[in-house]
């Protein structure tokens, strides 16, 4: 393996986006018929390097060496001719195009398609992978397993000796990992190298060469081949990714123990997934008056079904959800807004808000026609914007105006704005969900201010993030969610971030 150059080298790769530095002067090697694991949790850096390697986005500093060569990735198209093929976590493929249609496609438009010749090949190199593919299959009929496959066929089709899986196992069953996993090495043994990233410890050890782990933009530690294979290499690459002293500076402490009693009770919760989301199953927690309940896992694993469940927005398959005793699993959302129920979405613009309208009516969207603010169907100006002078105060929501439509807000602002409307009198129980995603440092540590005065006033917080040093500044216990189960409730603590980081990866507490 090391008789060569590396088939691929990054030498401190360096990439900026405005507030956030992505990836932090990262070093990683890919050998030809080696699958290199890249691990690292959201937030880690993972998907800007994808983005670098396939031509999307340049770096701001450090190197790329192919065969030991330095070369400037320019485009999507310099990637394939250089021979980098990316499969990425959702499907590119054209669903009402057959399978060898789709692997026609980025070939010159000047080429007349020879489809009795491409099919014979893809069966050949189909065949060559223990791969059965039908070339003339629709794409829309075909299993995600065997989407990916097709992708994966794509790119070696077009010559791509490194080959570059983004969390390719996120939307596959049991068994399609599994025969992924096979893919992988019949791939290793053909000389393609393979960079394989994912957030599942079990896969990246049962599957990977070599583990390089990501943490902030950061790499911080790397686990080589021959220690891969070691009992204790999974408690190592926990502790790289989970261990002390990984949270962020000048976070408060976690909260004391949570306070008697329950105000929100969910008993074997579960729904039907679809073909982007984990069905969820059998999902059961309590939360209780000024507690904060943290939902820690990984994007993708329930998350958003988990909160439109709670929030009336979609209905269980099975389970109850009961709120002060009070069984609301069948209540429509505005039934559980009367009783004190409440939900921040993570989808702002797209759900949150109504961008077009002014910020005096996003206020009131969930009081449209109610007295004062209407009367008889007529819009009563004055009560309008008097509420929204007092809570654009009251929540130091920043906008030229009431009038100023919410879209040309600031996410900070969005998010304060949504907190003005869902914390009005009566709130005994509030799901957020994400949010401080996207915000600045200053916006972020107000808003959990905010949430830490909520749980002081006795209002239930159920915290789902992604963040997981967000859940450890704020949750007094933290449930992970996982593939779409609950798969542990852990308190929080001194060990709590070692313990939830060993869930969050498929391993015991």
């Amino acid at each position: 393996m090391n008789a060569h150059p590396p088939l691929l080298q990054l030498q401190g790769i360096t990439k900026r986006f405005p507030g956030v530095l992505a990836n932090d002067r990262i070093d990683l090697t890919v050998h030809a018929g080696e699958v290199h694991a890249l691990l690292g949790e959201n937030g880690a850096g993972k998907s800007t390097l994808v983005a670098i390697l396939s031509g999307l986005t340049q770096p701001d500093a450090g190197r790329i060496l192919l065969d030991g060569r330095a070369v400037v990735i320019r485009s999507p198209r310099h990637a394939l001719d250089l021979g980098i093929g990316t499969v990425f976590q959702h499907s590119m493929l054209v669903p009402s195009l057959t399978v060898a249609e789709n692997m026609a496609l980025g070939a010159p438009w000047w080429q007349r398609p020879h489809r009795a010749d491409r099919a014979r090949r893809l069966r050949a190199l189909a065949g060559e992978l223990g791969i059965s593919i039908d070339p003339d299959a629709r794409v829309a009929d075909l299993s995600l397993g065997e989407q990916q496959q097709v992708e994966i066929l794509r790119a070696l089709a077009r010559g791509s000796r490194l080959v570059i899986l983004d969390e390719a196992t996120s939307m596959l069953t049991p068994d399609g990992i599994a025969e992924l996993g096979a893919l992988m090495r019949r791939m290793a043994a053909r000389g393609i190298g393979i960079l394989f990233i994912t957030h599942k410890l079990d896969e990246a050890v049962a599957f990977g060469d070599r583990v390089t782990v990501l943490k902030r933009g950061r790499k911080v530690g790397e686990i080589p081949p021959d220690r891969m294979k070691r009992a204790e290499t999974p408690g190592e690459i926990v502790e790289m990714m989970f261990g002390a002293g990984a949270g962020q500076d000048g976070e408060e402490t976690p909260p004391p123990a949570p306070p008697p009693g329950e105000l929100l009770r969910v008993e074997g919760l579960g729904c039907p997934g679809t073909d982007g989301t984990p069905a969820l199953a059998d999902i059961g927690f309590s939360v209780a008056p000024g507690e904060v309940f943290g939902i820690a896992g990984i994007d993708g694993n329930g998350q958003r079904q988990l909160a439109e469940l709670l929030a009336g927005q979609i209905l269980p398959a099975t389970g109850r959800i009961l709120l002060d005793g009070r069984d609301i699993t069948r209540a429509s959302v505005a039934e559980r807004r009367a009783l004190g129920l409440r939900y921040l979405t993570d989808d702002r613009l797209g759900e949150g808000v109504v961008a077009d309208m002014p910020v005096s009516l996003n206020l009131l969207l969930k009081q449209v026609g109610e007295r004062p603010f209407w009367r008889n169907g007529i819009e009563q100006r004055r009560p309008i914007a008097t509420h929204a002078a007092e809570r654009m105060h009251a929540f130091d929501i920043r906008a030229p105006g009431a009038g100023t439509g919410a879209g040309k807000l600031s996410g900070g602002n969005i998010q304060k704005l949504m907190l003005a409307r869902e914390l009005v009198e009566g709130a005994r129980l509030v799901i957020f969900s994400k949010p401080g995603h996207g915000l600045d440092l200053a916006n972020a540590k107000a808003l959990h201010r905010r949430i830490r005065d909520l749980s002081r006033q006795g209002i239930g917080i159920l915290l789902i993030s992604t963040d997981l040093d967000e859940i450890l500044a704020l949750s007094h216990r933290i449930g992970v969610l996982s593939r779409g189960r609950l798969t542990g409730i852990v308190e929080n603590g001194p060990v709590a971030r070692a313990q939830v980081g060993r869930l969050m990866v498929g391993m015991a507490a």
